[in-house]
Protein backbone atom coordinates (compact mmCIF):
# COMPACT_ATOMS: atom_id res chain seq x y z
CA UNK A 1 0.00 0.00 0.00
CA UNK A 2 3.03 2.52 1.14
CA UNK A 3 4.69 1.54 -2.26
CA UNK A 4 1.67 2.44 -4.10
CA UNK A 5 0.94 5.51 -2.52
CA UNK A 6 4.81 6.85 -3.07
CA UNK A 7 4.31 5.84 -6.95
CA UNK A 8 1.22 7.76 -7.02
CA UNK A 9 2.91 10.92 -5.27
CA UNK A 10 5.89 10.44 -7.40
CA UNK A 11 3.79 10.40 -10.56
CA UNK A 12 1.45 13.30 -10.17
CA UNK A 13 5.43 15.52 -9.21
CA UNK A 14 6.63 14.11 -12.48
CA UNK A 15 3.40 15.65 -14.20
CA UNK A 16 3.81 19.34 -12.48
CA UNK A 17 7.94 19.03 -13.59
CA UNK A 18 7.10 17.90 -17.01
CA UNK A 19 4.39 20.69 -17.03
CA UNK A 20 5.59 24.24 -15.47
CA UNK A 21 2.91 26.13 -17.61
CA UNK A 22 -0.19 28.07 -15.96
CA UNK A 23 -2.64 30.13 -17.87
CA UNK A 24 -2.70 34.38 -17.96
CA UNK A 25 -5.66 36.00 -18.94
CA UNK A 26 -4.43 39.63 -20.34
CA UNK A 27 -7.49 42.52 -20.29
CA UNK A 28 -7.12 45.28 -23.18
CA UNK A 29 -8.47 48.01 -24.51
CA UNK A 30 -10.28 47.04 -28.04
CA UNK A 31 -10.33 50.52 -29.62
CA UNK A 32 -7.44 49.20 -31.63
CA UNK A 33 -6.49 45.99 -32.60
CA UNK A 34 -7.34 43.85 -29.75
CA UNK A 35 -10.26 41.98 -29.89
CA UNK A 36 -11.23 41.38 -26.17
CA UNK A 37 -10.10 38.78 -23.58
CA UNK A 38 -6.42 37.16 -24.58
CA UNK A 39 -5.03 34.06 -23.20
CA UNK A 40 -1.37 33.06 -23.13
CA UNK A 41 0.83 29.74 -21.31
CA UNK A 42 3.35 31.22 -19.04
CA UNK A 43 6.45 28.66 -18.14
CA UNK A 44 6.77 29.28 -13.93
CA UNK A 45 10.52 28.04 -14.60
CA UNK A 46 11.48 29.95 -16.97
CA UNK A 47 9.28 32.68 -17.62
CA UNK A 48 8.08 32.90 -21.31
CA UNK A 49 5.07 33.60 -22.47
CA UNK A 50 3.88 31.35 -25.51
CA UNK A 51 0.70 29.90 -27.15
CA UNK A 52 -1.19 32.97 -27.30
CA UNK A 53 -5.42 32.98 -27.81
CA UNK A 54 -8.03 34.96 -27.95
CA UNK A 55 -9.83 33.46 -25.11
CA UNK A 56 -12.99 35.77 -25.58
CA UNK A 57 -14.38 38.55 -27.75
CA UNK A 58 -15.59 41.33 -25.35
CA UNK A 59 -15.64 45.10 -25.54
CA UNK A 60 -12.64 46.72 -23.54
CA UNK A 61 -11.96 44.41 -20.65
CA UNK A 62 -10.06 46.65 -19.02
CA UNK A 63 -10.03 44.65 -15.79
CA UNK A 64 -10.40 40.58 -14.95
CA UNK A 65 -11.02 38.51 -11.76
CA UNK A 66 -11.44 35.24 -11.09
CA UNK A 67 -14.23 33.36 -8.96
CA UNK A 68 -12.50 31.77 -5.56
CA UNK A 69 -12.14 28.31 -7.21
CA UNK A 70 -10.83 30.06 -10.57
CA UNK A 71 -14.01 28.14 -12.56
CA UNK A 72 -14.65 31.77 -13.89
CA UNK A 73 -13.59 34.83 -14.90
CA UNK A 74 -15.07 38.53 -14.55
CA UNK A 75 -14.58 41.71 -16.77
CA UNK A 76 -15.69 44.73 -16.22
CA UNK A 77 -16.48 46.43 -19.85
CA UNK A 78 -15.33 50.08 -19.40
CA UNK A 79 -17.55 52.02 -21.69
CA UNK A 80 -20.00 55.12 -21.22
CA UNK A 81 -23.00 52.24 -20.56
CA UNK A 82 -20.73 50.12 -18.33
CA UNK A 83 -21.19 46.45 -18.17
CA UNK A 84 -19.93 43.21 -16.51
CA UNK A 85 -19.18 40.20 -18.14
CA UNK A 86 -19.31 36.73 -16.84
CA UNK A 87 -17.22 33.61 -18.53
CA UNK A 88 -16.66 29.98 -17.61
CA UNK A 89 -13.42 28.71 -17.83
CA UNK A 90 -13.08 26.27 -20.16
CA UNK A 91 -10.73 23.03 -20.67
CA UNK A 92 -8.62 24.29 -23.67
CA UNK A 93 -8.22 27.91 -21.57
CA UNK A 94 -10.84 29.23 -24.03
CA UNK A 95 -14.12 31.60 -21.98
CA UNK A 96 -17.37 31.16 -22.51
CA UNK A 97 -19.78 33.99 -22.40
CA UNK A 98 -22.35 33.36 -19.29
CA UNK A 99 -24.26 36.80 -19.10
CA UNK A 100 -23.29 40.34 -19.09
CA UNK A 101 -25.07 42.87 -16.91
CA UNK A 102 -25.10 46.40 -16.07
CA UNK A 103 -22.73 48.20 -13.69
CA UNK A 104 -25.48 51.30 -13.30
CA UNK A 105 -22.24 53.55 -13.82
CA UNK A 106 -20.36 55.44 -16.68
CA UNK A 107 -16.46 53.49 -17.41
CA UNK A 108 -16.27 51.03 -14.82
CA UNK A 109 -12.30 50.03 -14.15
CA UNK A 110 -12.47 47.29 -11.44
CA UNK A 111 -14.06 44.32 -10.17
CA UNK A 112 -13.37 42.15 -7.44
CA UNK A 113 -14.74 38.71 -5.94
CA UNK A 114 -15.35 37.98 -1.95
CA UNK A 115 -13.69 35.42 -0.25
CA UNK A 116 -16.05 33.15 -0.30
CA UNK A 117 -17.34 33.43 -3.93
CA UNK A 118 -20.89 34.66 -3.90
CA UNK A 119 -20.60 38.08 -4.08
CA UNK A 120 -18.83 40.80 -6.87
CA UNK A 121 -18.25 44.60 -6.36
CA UNK A 122 -17.83 46.48 -10.20
CA UNK A 123 -16.01 49.99 -9.13
CA UNK A 124 -17.16 52.80 -11.91
CA UNK A 125 -14.61 55.88 -12.88
CA UNK A 126 -17.24 58.40 -14.13
CA UNK A 127 -19.94 57.03 -12.71
CA UNK A 128 -18.64 57.35 -9.20
CA UNK A 129 -20.27 54.71 -7.63
CA UNK A 130 -20.14 51.07 -7.03
CA UNK A 131 -22.48 48.13 -8.14
CA UNK A 132 -22.22 44.98 -6.00
CA UNK A 133 -23.72 41.70 -7.17
CA UNK A 134 -24.71 38.07 -6.05
CA UNK A 135 -23.00 35.24 -7.79
CA UNK A 136 -25.46 32.52 -9.28
CA UNK A 137 -24.33 28.99 -8.48
CA UNK A 138 -23.22 29.01 -12.48
CA UNK A 139 -21.19 31.31 -12.36
CA UNK A 140 -22.82 33.88 -14.12
CA UNK A 141 -24.30 37.39 -12.37
CA UNK A 142 -27.50 38.15 -10.85
CA UNK A 143 -27.99 42.19 -11.28
CA UNK A 144 -26.92 44.41 -8.43
CA UNK A 145 -28.62 44.77 -5.25
CA UNK A 146 -26.92 47.33 -4.10
CA UNK A 147 -25.64 50.58 -5.58
CA UNK A 148 -22.58 52.51 -3.32
CA UNK A 149 -22.95 56.15 -4.66
CA UNK A 150 -20.56 58.43 -3.66
CA UNK A 151 -21.74 61.63 -5.54
CA UNK A 152 -23.49 63.57 -2.84
CA UNK A 153 -21.54 66.79 -3.01
CA UNK A 154 -20.06 68.95 -5.49
CA UNK A 155 -16.92 67.33 -5.47
CA UNK A 156 -16.44 64.89 -8.52
CA UNK A 157 -16.35 60.99 -7.24
CA UNK A 158 -14.16 58.62 -9.11
CA UNK A 159 -14.10 55.07 -7.81
CA UNK A 160 -11.54 53.67 -8.53
CA UNK A 161 -11.15 49.86 -7.07
CA UNK A 162 -12.55 47.79 -4.12
CA UNK A 163 -11.96 45.17 -2.06
CA UNK A 164 -13.73 42.85 0.12
CA UNK A 165 -11.92 41.99 3.44
CA UNK A 166 -14.10 39.39 6.07
CA UNK A 167 -17.29 42.16 6.52
CA UNK A 168 -15.49 44.71 5.25
CA UNK A 169 -15.64 46.40 1.96
CA UNK A 170 -12.79 49.17 0.57
CA UNK A 171 -13.54 51.47 -1.76
CA UNK A 172 -10.95 53.63 -3.26
CA UNK A 173 -11.91 56.91 -4.69
CA UNK A 174 -9.63 58.69 -6.42
CA UNK A 175 -11.97 61.84 -7.12
CA UNK A 176 -12.97 62.20 -2.93
CA UNK A 177 -9.22 61.43 -2.36
CA UNK A 178 -10.03 59.00 0.74
CA UNK A 179 -10.83 55.40 1.29
CA UNK A 180 -14.14 54.42 2.15
CA UNK A 181 -15.14 51.78 4.22
CA UNK A 182 -18.58 49.87 4.61
CA UNK A 183 -19.47 46.77 7.18
CA UNK A 184 -22.02 44.11 5.82
CA UNK A 185 -25.24 44.45 7.85
CA UNK A 186 -26.09 40.66 8.05
CA UNK A 187 -29.51 41.43 8.85
CA UNK A 188 -30.35 43.43 5.94
CA UNK A 189 -27.75 41.79 4.08
CA UNK A 190 -26.51 44.95 2.99
CA UNK A 191 -23.32 47.17 3.47
CA UNK A 192 -23.57 50.48 5.27
CA UNK A 193 -20.91 52.93 5.56
CA UNK A 194 -18.61 53.16 8.44
CA UNK A 195 -16.05 56.12 7.21
CA UNK A 196 -15.75 57.66 4.21
CA UNK A 197 -12.15 58.16 5.36
CA UNK A 198 -9.68 55.65 7.01
CA UNK A 199 -7.24 57.11 6.68
CA UNK A 200 -5.59 60.62 6.34
CA UNK A 201 -4.79 61.42 3.22
CA UNK A 202 -2.65 64.44 1.51
CA UNK A 203 -4.41 67.04 -0.40
CA UNK A 204 -5.12 65.97 -4.45
CA UNK A 205 -3.23 62.14 -3.27
CA UNK A 206 -5.98 60.63 -6.08
CA UNK A 207 -5.74 57.32 -3.81
CA UNK A 208 -6.26 54.59 -6.88
CA UNK A 209 -5.87 50.70 -5.76
CA UNK A 210 -4.27 49.82 -2.64
CA UNK A 211 -3.16 46.04 -0.87
CA UNK A 212 -4.04 44.85 2.28
CA UNK A 213 -1.80 42.46 4.28
CA UNK A 214 -4.00 39.18 4.69
CA UNK A 215 -4.38 39.82 8.43
CA UNK A 216 -6.09 43.19 7.42
CA UNK A 217 -3.65 45.01 10.21
CA UNK A 218 -1.62 46.97 7.71
CA UNK A 219 -2.97 49.10 3.86
CA UNK A 220 -0.57 50.14 1.51
CA UNK A 221 -2.26 52.63 -0.62
CA UNK A 222 -1.04 53.91 -4.20
CA UNK A 223 -1.87 57.37 -5.47
CA UNK A 224 -2.21 58.30 -8.84
CA UNK A 225 -1.52 62.15 -8.45
CA UNK A 226 0.89 62.13 -5.38
CA UNK A 227 3.19 59.10 -7.24
CA UNK A 228 3.14 58.24 -3.29
CA UNK A 229 2.69 55.02 -1.44
CA UNK A 230 0.33 55.99 1.47
CA UNK A 231 1.11 53.22 4.32
CA UNK A 232 -1.34 53.07 7.22
CA UNK A 233 -1.92 50.46 10.49
CA UNK A 234 -5.13 49.64 11.51
CA UNK A 235 -7.14 51.22 14.80
CA UNK A 236 -10.28 50.41 16.10
CA UNK A 237 -11.63 53.44 13.73
CA UNK A 238 -9.60 53.04 10.79
CA UNK A 239 -6.11 53.31 10.00
CA UNK A 240 -3.47 55.05 12.01
CA UNK A 241 -1.06 56.88 9.00
CA UNK A 242 2.58 55.30 9.37
CA UNK A 243 4.01 57.49 5.94
CA UNK A 244 3.62 58.86 2.83
CA UNK A 245 6.34 57.09 0.27
CA UNK A 246 8.00 58.27 -3.01
CA UNK A 247 7.47 55.70 -5.94
CA UNK A 248 9.50 57.52 -8.15
CA UNK A 249 13.50 57.55 -8.45
CA UNK A 250 14.94 61.06 -6.95
CA UNK A 251 16.58 62.31 -9.96
CA UNK A 252 13.40 61.83 -11.77
CA UNK A 253 11.67 65.42 -12.18
CA UNK A 254 8.97 64.66 -15.40
CA UNK A 255 4.83 64.26 -14.76
CA UNK A 256 4.20 61.03 -14.08
CA UNK A 257 0.89 58.67 -12.50
CA UNK A 258 1.16 56.00 -10.32
CA UNK A 259 -1.45 52.73 -11.67
CA UNK A 260 -0.95 49.67 -9.71
CA UNK A 261 0.42 47.92 -6.58
CA UNK A 262 0.76 44.73 -4.98
CA UNK A 263 2.54 42.96 -1.89
CA UNK A 264 4.87 39.61 -2.51
CA UNK A 265 3.51 36.32 -1.45
CA UNK A 266 5.17 36.32 2.14
CA UNK A 267 4.67 40.31 2.50
CA UNK A 268 7.88 41.10 2.80
CA UNK A 269 8.32 43.19 -0.04
CA UNK A 270 6.07 46.07 -1.92
CA UNK A 271 5.58 46.77 -5.80
CA UNK A 272 4.07 50.25 -7.26
CA UNK A 273 3.94 51.06 -11.47
CA UNK A 274 4.80 54.74 -12.45
CA UNK A 275 2.89 55.62 -15.47
CA UNK A 276 5.35 58.45 -17.08
CA UNK A 277 8.39 57.51 -15.37
CA UNK A 278 7.39 54.32 -17.07
CA UNK A 279 8.99 52.19 -13.87
CA UNK A 280 8.34 49.38 -11.29
CA UNK A 281 8.83 50.85 -7.95
CA UNK A 282 10.79 48.28 -5.19
CA UNK A 283 10.22 48.68 -1.61
CA UNK A 284 11.21 46.32 1.40
CA UNK A 285 8.76 46.04 4.09
CA UNK A 286 9.15 45.85 7.90
CA UNK A 287 6.75 42.73 8.84
CA UNK A 288 6.63 43.89 12.04
CA UNK A 289 5.58 47.65 12.09
CA UNK A 290 4.72 47.71 8.35
CA UNK A 291 7.18 50.69 7.22
CA UNK A 292 8.12 50.12 3.54
CA UNK A 293 11.88 51.38 2.60
CA UNK A 294 12.48 52.00 -1.75
CA UNK A 295 14.58 49.71 -2.56
CA UNK A 296 14.82 50.15 -6.50
CA UNK A 297 13.38 52.17 -9.37
CA UNK A 298 13.61 50.10 -12.46
CA UNK A 299 12.25 50.34 -16.51
CA UNK A 300 9.62 48.72 -17.59
CA UNK A 301 10.68 48.20 -20.85
CA UNK A 302 7.78 49.89 -22.21
CA UNK A 303 5.06 52.77 -21.81
CA UNK A 304 2.43 53.55 -19.53
CA UNK A 305 2.59 50.24 -17.18
CA UNK A 306 -0.80 50.19 -15.78
CA UNK A 307 -1.52 46.48 -14.26
CA UNK A 308 1.14 44.19 -13.19
CA UNK A 309 0.99 40.71 -11.71
CA UNK A 310 3.40 38.11 -9.94
CA UNK A 311 3.13 34.59 -11.13
CA UNK A 312 2.27 31.99 -8.66
CA UNK A 313 5.58 30.83 -7.86
CA UNK A 314 6.75 34.31 -6.79
CA UNK A 315 9.43 34.39 -8.92
CA UNK A 316 8.11 36.63 -11.38
CA UNK A 317 6.60 39.76 -12.13
CA UNK A 318 4.71 40.64 -15.70
CA UNK A 319 3.86 44.41 -16.41
CA UNK A 320 1.26 45.23 -19.15
CA UNK A 321 2.41 48.20 -20.42
CA UNK A 322 -0.70 49.68 -22.58
CA UNK A 323 0.86 52.49 -24.87
CA UNK A 324 3.85 50.20 -26.38
CA UNK A 325 1.99 47.36 -26.42
CA UNK A 326 3.90 44.59 -24.59
CA UNK A 327 3.95 42.64 -21.60
CA UNK A 328 7.12 42.90 -19.71
CA UNK A 329 8.63 39.99 -17.61
CA UNK A 330 11.04 40.14 -14.84
CA UNK A 331 12.59 38.13 -12.65
CA UNK A 332 12.45 38.66 -9.18
CA UNK A 333 15.15 37.88 -6.55
CA UNK A 334 13.95 36.35 -3.69
CA UNK A 335 16.24 37.21 -1.06
CA UNK A 336 15.86 41.11 -1.48
CA UNK A 337 12.52 41.67 -3.80
CA UNK A 338 14.54 43.63 -6.76
CA UNK A 339 13.80 43.06 -9.90
CA UNK A 340 15.91 41.63 -13.48
CA UNK A 341 14.16 42.14 -16.66
CA UNK A 342 14.23 39.17 -19.15
CA UNK A 343 12.13 39.53 -22.11
CA UNK A 344 8.98 41.40 -23.51
CA UNK A 345 6.15 39.61 -25.35
CA UNK A 346 3.95 42.26 -27.87
CA UNK A 347 0.10 42.73 -27.75
CA UNK A 348 -2.05 45.45 -28.11
CA UNK A 349 -3.48 47.55 -25.75
CA UNK A 350 -2.62 45.39 -22.65
CA UNK A 351 -4.02 46.83 -19.33
CA UNK A 352 -5.03 44.01 -16.99
CA UNK A 353 -2.82 40.80 -16.18
CA UNK A 354 -4.61 37.68 -14.55
CA UNK A 355 -3.32 34.42 -13.01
Amino acid sequence: MKFKLFLLCLSICLLNCANPNTSLYVGTYTDGDSEGIYQFQFNTETGELTNKQLAAISENPSYLTYSPDKNYVYAVNENEDGTTSSFKVEDDNRLTSLNIVSTHGAHPCHISVNESGDKAIASNYTGGNASIYTIKNDGSLNDSFQILNHNIDSIVSHAHSAQFHKDNLYISDLGKNGVYKYQLDHNKKDYRLVTPSIIKMTDHAGPRHFSLTKDGQFIYIINEYANTITSGKKTDNGFELLENTSTLDDGFKGASYCADIHLSKNEDFLYGSNRGENSMAVFKRNPSDGTIEKTQNISVYGDWPRNFTLDPTGKFMLVANQKSHNISVFKINKENGKLTFLHSTDLPSPVCLLF
